[in-house]
């Protein structure tokens, strides 16, 4: 037997469990005997996204001894989408060029 620790975590708690398992325990197996999905009803056990010490794996990864697995929560948020939204507001409040998108130039802030 080999000890893991399941953790899934929200923005305002996180829970975290242990659990021993059998040598060549795959990842989802260890999440299914942890009874993590039973104290966090938010997860959705038909589509997990796991990952071991910061790593997404694929659920039939073997975990190795004093692995932290970790249950991802689905992105809120487009990451490329997010940034273009971001940058169109910088050029917006002039603190990106409407042109390049990079720094404005200011009379005596030349860089070159």
């Amino acid at each position: 037997m080999i000890k893991v620790e399941v953790v899934f975590a929200l923005p305002d708690k996180a829970t975290s469990v242990s659990v021993d398992v059998p040598e060549g325990t795959s990842a989802e197996q260890a999440v299914l005997q942890s009874d993590i999905l039973d104290k966090c009803p938010e997860i959705d056990a038909n589509n997990l996204t796991l990952g071991v010490w910061n790593r997404t794996v694929k659920l039939h990864q073997v975990v190795n001894d004093g692995d932290r697995i970790e249950i991802y929560r689905p992105l809120i948020a487009d990451p490329k989408e997010a940034r273009r939204r971001r940058a169109e507001k910088a050029k917006e409040e002039g603190r990106a060029s409407k042109i390049t998108g990079g720094r404005p130039t200011t009379p005596g802030n030349n860089t070159n």
